[in-house]
């Protein structure tokens, strides 16, 4: 049942790996503007995932109550200590943490992480996990390119994230309906433009904080 998953999480650790071998024979100055053509990038799908969404209500809500879990559980502080740590196991030139929760948002958050797992949960079809693995291992290759090894461990998450849904499907799948899902990916959307926005030294956002937020149109687009 979880071969999609597993497949998946490895593409994001061999990504992230070779990733950041390539990041030790390119210039400051050229990673530099590959970090901003990559956070363009970030924004970009940030933006089209965005416009998913057809309640804005749930998408306040959803971000506005996710803000104040967050905050009240500290979430931030706790993936920074938990990145910490690994940094403490791993030499990095680069803060892993950056990387780690920059890349676990990315490749969590988005319809296909949901529909995947469903899909894989329910008919044992792992096609569009498959699919997804290829492109995620592909985005944190470049990722890891720019922000360093921390974007490896994101597969730990997302192995977690997806296995759940894959394992619990038959559950959930009734409340994950379309429109629930199209919620979520705006709502996680919202928090990958903050990632980019970030990543050009525009804003400090604590994204980590926000974590929450894409889950909750599950209970909000039932009252709306």
């Amino acid at each position: 049942m979880l071969i999609g998953v597993i497949v998946n999480a490895a593409a994001v650790a061999i990504g992230g790996i070779l990733g950041s071998f390539l990041r030790k024979g390119i210039p400051e100055k050229m990673n530099q503007l590959m970090m901003q053509g990559l956070s363009l990038c970030v924004l970009y799908v940030g933006i089209s995932g965005s416009l998913e969404g057809n309640n804005t209500i749930v998408v306040v809500l959803s971000v506005v109550f996710g803000a104040v879990i967050g905050e009240l559980f500290n979430l931030d502080g706790k993936l920074q200590s938990f990145g910490n740590f690994l940094q403490s196991k791993v030499k990095s030139d680069n803060p892993i943490s950056e990387g780690f929760i920059t890349c676990s948002l990315f490749v969590c958050v988005g319809a296909m992480a949901i529909v995947g797992s469903l899909q894989s949960g329910l008919t044992g079809n792992n096609e569009t996990l498959f699919t997804k693995g290829l492109i995620d291992g592909i985005i944190a290759m470049i990722m890891a390119s720019t922000m360093g090894i921390g974007v490896a461990f994101a597969a730990i998450p997302l192995f977690i994230y997806q296995g759940i849904l894959t394992v619990s499907a038959g559950a959930i799948s009734g409340y994950l309906t379309m429109d629930v899902i199209n919620e979520i990916t705006c709502t996680g959307s919202l928090l990958i433009i903050a990632i980019a926005f970030n990543m050009l030294k525009l804003t400090n956002i604590k994204t980590a904080n926000l974590l929450l937020a894409p889950f909750l149109p599950i209970l909000f687009c039932r009252f709306f």
